[in-house]
């Protein structure tokens, strides 16, 4: 006699491996879908493809997921902790939005943050490294190297407009702190970035959200074409401070600042640069570090020159 098997009446929604699809396919930087599919992958390993997303607020699935979650990355350093965290909460938020999921499972879980002093240039080598990450996405890495490689104000370049760009000639036109029109000039890394983030667009904002506006905005604030509002400088304030545990946007400005008077640029080059009118605005941002008035001073060492001199004799 054959065997009969009760099948299981199938829980309404998309299964996890559906779902995590799903949120993947909404995904455009190349970067952030390689390192959010990889955390995904991993809860699936966990929790099985076939689970229910649905299933997801229970709390005996929410224990199960902040356990996984403390074990495989608990170790590790505060950046890649945060970076998987965001992951995992972003698909959730997608899952929620489409209400595929009524909970956040994630919620006994915290970022991690470092001690951080928000008030200090970044050195060369932190900015090197924040530059040459491969994790972020286009939209973030061209507004970070072009406000290092101008040193404008975040909120100056956030209110360009493609019409606003001299692709030929490397700057654009902006409105400073107070009104006044200026020009920013930026380098070769921020113009092939450009060429990038564009595809070929010609008009309305510059850096836009990912997806369509969702309420009214000016009309000088959403892309003519695919409805995209531009991006704010809240939200490109929390991406930076999420992506390096703490910085902040005013941060990158004060270091191109920084390293541009310990290369030995002139009063008058810092000023045009910055946007200051005032030297004394100026000085507060343009400080030498300590590394770099060392290597100044180790230059210009009688003693040292000495040595240097005797080591070429014959």
């Amino acid at each position: 006699m054959a065997t009969v098997h009760r099948l299981q009446p199938r829980t309404a929604g998309p299964t996890l491996a559906e779902a995590a699809a799903a949120f993947c396919d909404t995904l455009d930087a190349w970067g952030t879908r390689r390192v959010y599919t990889g955390t995904l992958r991993s809860l699936l390993a966990e929790l099985g493809p076939a689970t229910a997303v649905a299933s997801l607020s229970s709390p005996e699935t929410a224990a199960t997921i902040t356990a996984w979650f403390a074990g495989r990355w608990g170790e590790r350093a505060a950046s890649t902790y945060n970076r998987n965290l965001d992951a995992v909460r972003s698909a959730i938020g997608y899952w929620r939005e489409q209400d595929w999921l009524s909970g956040d499972p994630t919620r006994a879980l915290r970022r991690r943050r470092r001690p951080v002093d928000r008030t200090r240039a970044l050195s060369r080598s932190e900015v090197e490294q924040l530059l040459a990450r491969e994790d972020v996405p286009l939209r973030e890495k061209t507004l970070w190297r072009m406000l290092y490689e101008t040193a404008a104000r975040a909120a100056e370049v956030l209110a360009l407009d493609v019409e606003d760009l001299d692709l030929r000639n490397r700057r654009a036109r902006v409105r400073r702190k107070g009104g006044a029109v200026d020009v920013i000039v930026w380098q070769t890394g921020t113009a092939r970035l450009l060429l990038r983030l564009l595809e070929g667009r010609r008009s309305g904002p510059l850096f836009l959200t990912e997806r369509r506006a969702r309420l009214p905005r000016a009309a000088v604030d959403v892309d003519p074409d695919g409805g995209a509002a531009r991006l704010s400088y809240r939200r490109a304030a929390e991406l930076f401070e999420e992506h390096t545990d703490g910085w902040t946007l005013h941060q990158v400005r004060h270091s191109a600042l920084t390293h541009a008077a310990e290369a030995g640029a002139n009063t008058s080059t810092l000023l045009a640069y910055s946007g200051h009118t005032s030297v004394a605005s100026l000085a507060l941002y343009a400080r030498v570090s300590p590394e770099a008035l060392g290597r100044w001073q180790a230059g210009r060492d009688p003693a040292s020159r000495r040595r240097g001199s005797s080591g070429h004799r014959s």
